[in-house]
C-alpha cells in the first residue's frame, strides 16, 4: 500500500494507482438478537465457522453463509436494551431481515423446547390497547414457507407475540394475559425490536424455544436480578425460601432442553435456506 508520503513526494503512473479488488456485494444479510449469554450460545452454535467481535460493546457473532452474512447480537435483558441494540445495528448496515430469538413462555399448550413462530409483537400495558407490529418482505416470507416446509420444524404454534417490560413469573399473570391477548408466547423484547425493524423498514420475524409453560409459577421473582442493587434481594429470596433451589435447577433443565432445541430448529432452517454452511472461520 502506498504512503501518503509517497503520494505527494513523488511522481505516481495511473497504472499504479489501481482501483482496489472488487469483493463480491452481501446479497442477504439477517440479524438475529437475542437478550442473554444463554441464548446467544443457542443460536451461535447453529451457525459454525462465524467469529466474535463487539459492536457498541455488545457481543456480536458474524458468520458466512450462501450469498450473505448472519450477524447474532447480544442486546441485555428488557425493552430499553433491545430498543437500543436493534437501532444501533439496523442503521448502520442494510439487512434482510431482523429475527427476535431466544426463550419465551408459550402461552398456548406446548411443551417444554417447542419453536414458537411470531409474526408479529405488541408490548403490554395495564389494561391498554395492543398495538400489534408487523414488518412483512421477501425474506421473511422464504422463512416463514421453509418453517412450514421443513420435516424437523416441529414447532407449536405461529401466531402473535406479547412483551412486557418485566419478568411475568406468576402462573395466575400468565394465564391473564394468555385469555386477555390471545397470544401465541411471551418474552421481554420482541415488541421493542420490532419497533426498530419498522423504523428501518427490515423484514421481521420471531423464532424463539419455549423454556416455561402458561401454567407454571416460576421459582422466584426474577426481576430482583435486573435492578442494579437487586442481586442481593435475590440471593436473600433464595436463602429465605430454600425449596426455591428446586424449581431454579427444574427451570436450569428446561433452558437446556429449550436452547439444545433451538439451535437444531434454527440450523435446520438456515440449512434448508443457505445449504450446508462451512466450519472454516470467517475471513471477511
Amino acid at each position: 500500500m502506498l504512503s501518503v508520503r509517497s503520494l505527494t513526494d513523488a511522481p505516481v503512473s495511473t497504472a499504479a494507482l489501481s482501483s482496489p479488488p472488487v469483493t463480491s456485494p452481501i446479497a442477504i444479510r439477517i440479524a438475529i438478537f437475542v437478550a442473554t449469554v444463554w441464548e446467544f450460545a443457542a443460536v451461535k452454535a447453529a451457525i459454525p465457522g462465524g467469529r466474535m467481535d463487539k459492536m457498541q460493546g455488545r457481543p456480536r457473532y458474524c458468520a458466512a453463509v450462501d450469498g450473505g452474512e448472519c450477524w447474532v447480537i447480544q442486546t441485555g435483558v428488557g425493552p430499553q436494551r433491545a430498543h437500543a441494540a436493534a437501532r444501533d445495528v439496523l442503521s448502520r448496515q442494510d439487512f434482510s431481515l431482523a429475527v427476535s430469538s431466544g426463550f419465551a413462555c408459550a402461552l398456548r399448550p406446548a411443551a417444554i423446547g417447542d419453536i414458537l413462530i411470531g409474526t408479529k409483537a405488541a408490548a403490554i400495558h395495564s389494561g391498554g390497547p395492543l398495538d400489534y407490529l408487523e414488518v412483512d418482505g421477501e425474506e421473511r416470507q422464504r422463512w416463514c414457507v421453509l418453517l412450514n416446509e421443513t420435516e424437523a420444524a416441529g414447532y407449536a404454534a405461529s401466531g402473535s407475540f406479547i412483551s412486557s417490560d418485566r419478568i411475568v413469573y406468576r402462573a395466575e399473570e400468565k394465564v391473564a394475559l394468555a385469555e386477555r391477548t390471545r397470544a401465541t408466547g411471551l418474552d421481554m423484547e420482541s415488541a421493542a425490536l420490532a419497533s426498530e425493524a419498522k423504523t428501518a423498514q427490515v423484514p421481521f420475524l420471531i423464532v424463539r424455544s419455549v423454556s416455561d409453560l402458561v401454567m407454571e409459577e416460576l421459582p422466584l421473582d426474577f426481576n430482583l436480578f435486573l435492578r442494579p442493587t437487586g442481586w442481593l434481594k435475590g440471593v436473600g429470596a433464595v436463602l429465605a425460601h430454600p425449596s426455591s433451589l428446586l424449581g431454579l435447577n427444574r427451570l436450569r433443565r428446561q433452558s437446556a432442553v429449550a436452547a439444545a432445541a433451538l439451535t437444531r430448529q434454527l440450523r435446520t432452517l438456515l440449512t434448508a435456506r443457505f445449504g450446508t454452511m462451512s466450519d472454516s472461520p470467517m475471513t471477511r
